[in-house]
């Protein structure tokens, strides 16, 4: 069966702030910490953290939603592209970030950790500084 990952968490920005920065090679280096190549066109790759992590842009909704093809270098040559979607909507104190990561490879389940540890921790270190 495959595994499935949904976190949310608030973080103090704005859903447009943080819908650029994901999008934008500077902008996600700098909240994560990790090396990213981005776009904000639909279609176009992309890679994060320092190329661990692979995909495509599938569907942009400005400033509310992101839908990637998402694998990293631990899923194997049959292993399908796993979904993710990230949401964002405002918040009294910024914006709800809510992550929804399905399709991943049976077993893989070291990316809830990873999404709490190198995204959500220094996106929160980021944007509070």
């Amino acid at each position: 069966m495959k595994e499935k990952v949904e976190l949310s968490t608030i973080i103090n920005a704005t859903p447009e702030t943080l819908y650029s920065a994901w999008l934008s090679s500077e902008g996600h280096t700098a909240m994560t910490g990790g090396e990213a190549e981005c776009s904000m066109n639909e279609g176009d790759s992309y890679s994060a953290w320092d190329g661990y992590i692979t995909g495509t842009n599938n569907k942009l909704t400005p400033f509310s939603k992101i839908e990637q093809a998402w694998r990293t270098s631990e899923f194997t040559d049959n292993d399908e592209d796993s979904n993710l979607v990230i949401q964002f909507k405002e918040h009294e104190q910024g914006t709800e970030l809510t992550l929804i990561h399905t399709n991943i490879p049976e077993g893989q389940t070291q990316y809830e950790n990873g999404w709490e540890e190198h995204y959500f921790e220094p996106m929160h270190q980021y944007f509070n500084n």
